[in-house]
C-alpha cells in the first residue's frame, strides 16, 4: 500500500514528528461504501444533495464519525477506515444516542420468553455453547422481569442459529471478521431471532477468537428491543470488545436501556443488589481524577478506568474508547503512561509492571517489572510519568519523590530520587498524572492540573483536569 508522511508540529520548538498515513485505495473505498450502505443507510446520490455540493457519501461519513466520536471530516481518513475494519454486529447503527430502542415501543408484550438453539458451531463443544447462550440471556434477566425457557423443538420466541454467507434471511454474512452476528427486533416470525456467522472462530473465554458469550449477549439486546448505543463502554456499542465473561457486569447504559422497556427485576434483593453497573466516565465531570495522561504521535491521551480519550489537535471533540479496543493486551485502570520519542513507544504502567507498545502494536518481551528500568525493588507502583523533550529524560513520580531516567542510556540518573517540592512548588497532594505539551509541563493532582516551566521551575497556572478535554465548563 502506498503511503505518505504526515508531519505534526509537536511543540513550540522547531520539532516535527512524521508518521506514515495509509493512502486510501480503491478497495478501501469499496469497503467504505459497503459499510455505509449496511450500517448508515447510504443510498444512491440524489439531485438536491448533489446540487448543494454535499455528497451522500460525505454526509454519511460525517454521521458515522459523529456516532463513533471520531474527528468529523466527511472524508475517509485513517481513523474512520480503521473503525470500519473492526469486527462488529451486523445491525445498523442509526442515530447518535446513548442507549436507544428500535422505536414504536418495539418490545415483547410478555415477560416469559422461549429460546431454541437450532444448530451448533464446531468451534466449541455443545455444552460450552449451551452454557454461553444461557449465560448471555441471564445478563438481561438479572436486571428485568424477563425469564427465558429453553425448548428443543418447534418455534421459539428467539431462534438461535449458526450459518455462513447467505443463510436464509436476505442479510448474508461476509466471511471471517467483519460482521460477526445479527439479530432482529421483537416481532412475529423472524423477530427476536439471532444468527451467528459460522465463518468466525467462537470461543468460551479466550481472546484468540470471539467470545460467544459477549457476541450473544449483545445480539440478545437486539432480540429484546435495544438498538445500538454510542457509549463505548456499553454492551450495545456496535464494535466487538473482548471482556472476561467471568467478571462481566452489564454496564449502566444497557441497564437503563432495557429497564426503559421492561422495568427492573422485581425479585432483586435490595439488601444484596449485586455488583454496581459500571458507568462510562464523563470527560466533563469536574470531580474526575484521571489515571494517566500522555502524548502519542501528536495526539493527547487521557486514561480513566477502562477507557481513554484521544484528543486530536484539529478536533474539538475527544474520542472516547475502551483501552482494550486499541491495546487488547494492556491493563485497565493504568497507574501511569508516557511516550518515549527516543524509541517511538508508549509505556503503560500498572502495579509493579510496565507494558510497551509501538503505536498500538505490543512490543515483544513485555510486560516487564519496574526493576527493569532501574527503579528500586521497594517501588510498588508509579503514580505518574512524563517524557521531557528538552533533556530526553523521563520523570517517574512515586509518592513525594521523583526519579529521572535517561532514555538514551536506559539507566536511572544519579542523585535521585528528589523531593517533589524541590522542583514543583505549590503541589499539595499526590501526583496522579503528568505530561508535556508545547513546552509546558502539566502535573495533575486530584481534579487539578498545575502548569509549569520545567527549566525555570515556575508555576504559571492551576487548572481543572478537564482543560485539555475541551470542556466548556472549564
Amino acid at each position: 500500500m502506498k503511503t505518505f508522511n504526515l508531519c505534526i508540529l509537536l511543540s513550540l520548538a522547531v520539532t516535527a514528528y512524521c508518521v506514515p498515513i495509509p493512502q486510501v485505495t480503491e478497495e478501501d473505498e469499496r469497503l467504505a461504501e459497503s459499510y455505509l450502505k449496511n450500517f448508515f443507510n447510504l443510498t444512491e446520490e440524489t439531485g438536491p444533495s448533489s446540487r448543494r455540493g454535499i455528497s451522500q457519501v460525505s454526509r454519511k461519513l460525517s454521521d458515522m464519525q459523529r456516532f463513533f466520536g471520531l474527528h468529523i471530516t466527511g472524508t475517509l481518513d485513517a481513523d474512520t477506515l480503521a473503525m470500519m475494519k473492526k469486527p462488529r454486529c451486523g445491525v445498523p447503527d442509526g442515530n447518535k444516542a446513548r442507549f436507544s430502542t428500535f422505536g414504536s415501543n418495539l418490545k415483547w408484550d410478555k415477560n416469559s420468553l422461549t429460546y431454541r438453539i437450532e444448530n451448533y458451531t464446531p468451534d466449541m463443544s455443545v455444552s460450552e455453547i449451551d452454557y454461553a447462550i444461557e449465560k448471555a440471556l441471564q445478563v438481561w434477566a438479572k436486571v428485568t422481569p424477563l425469564r427465558f425457557t429453553r425448548i428443543y423443538g418447534g418455534t421459539a420466541d428467539i431462534m438461535i442459529s449458526f450459518g455462513r454467507q447467505a443463510h436464509g434471511d436476505y442479510y448474508p454474512f461476509d466471511g471471517p471478521d467483519g460482521t460477526l452476528a445479527h439479530a432482529f427486533a421483537p416481532a412475529p416470525g423472524i423477530g427476536g431471532d439471532a444468527h451467528f456467522d459460522d465463518d468466525e472462530t467462537f470461543t468460551l473465554s479466550s481472546n484468540r477468537g470471539y467470545v460467544l458469550f459477549m457476541v450473544a449477549a449483545h445480539e440478545f439486546g437486539h432480540s429484546l428491543g435495544l438498538s445500538h448505543s454510542d457509549d463505548p463502554g456499553a454492551l450495545m456499542y456496535p464494535v466487538y470488545t473482548y471482556r472476561n465473561p467471568d467478571t462481566f457486569v452489564l454496564p449502566r447504559d444497557d441497564v437503563n436501556g432495557i429497564q426503559s422497556l421492561y422495568g427492573p427485576n422485581p425479585d432483586m434483593d435490595p439488601l444484596q443488589p449485586g455488583p454496581e453497573p459500571p458507568t462510562t466516565p464523563d470527560a466533563c465531570d469536574s470531580t474526575m481524577v484521571l489515571d494517566a495522561v500522555t502524548t502519542l504521535r501528536g495526539e493527547m491521551l487521557f486514561f480513566k478506568d477502562s477507557f481513554f480519550w484521544r484528543s486530536h489537535p484539529q478536533s474539538n471533540t475527544p474520542q472516547q474508547s475502551l483501552i482494550a479496543n486499541f491495546w487488547p493486551n494492556a491493563p485497565s485502570k493504568v497507574h501511569a503512561a508516557y511516550e518515549s520519542r527516543q524509541s517511538d513507544r508508549i509505556f503503560l504502567f500498572k502495579g509493579r509492571r510496565v507494558w510497551a507498545f509501538t503505536g498500538y502494536e505490543p512490543v515483544r518481551g513485555y510486560p516487564q517489572k519496574l526493576t527493569s528500568l532501574g527503579l528500586p525493588r521497594g517501588v510498588r507502583k508509579i503514580d505518574a510519568a512524563l517524557y521531557d523533550v528538552e533533556s530526553g529524560k523521563t520523570l517517574f513520580f512515586v509518592g513525594n519523590y521523583y526519579f529521572s531516567y535517561d532514555e538514551a542510556k536506559k539507566t536511572m540518573d544519579q542523585g535521585f530520587p528528589k523531593r517533589l517540592d524541590e522542583t514543583f512548588s505549590g503541589l499539595t497532594g499526590r501526583v496522579t498524572a503528568a505530561f508535556q505539551y508545547r513546552g509546558f509541563t502539566y502535573i495533575y493532582s486530584g481534579p487539578y492540573m498545575f502548569e509549569y516551566d520545567l527549566r525555570t521551575k515556575r508555576l504559571y497556572r492551576v487548572l481543572r483536569n478537564g482543560y485539555f478535554l475541551r470542556c466548556t465548563n472549564f
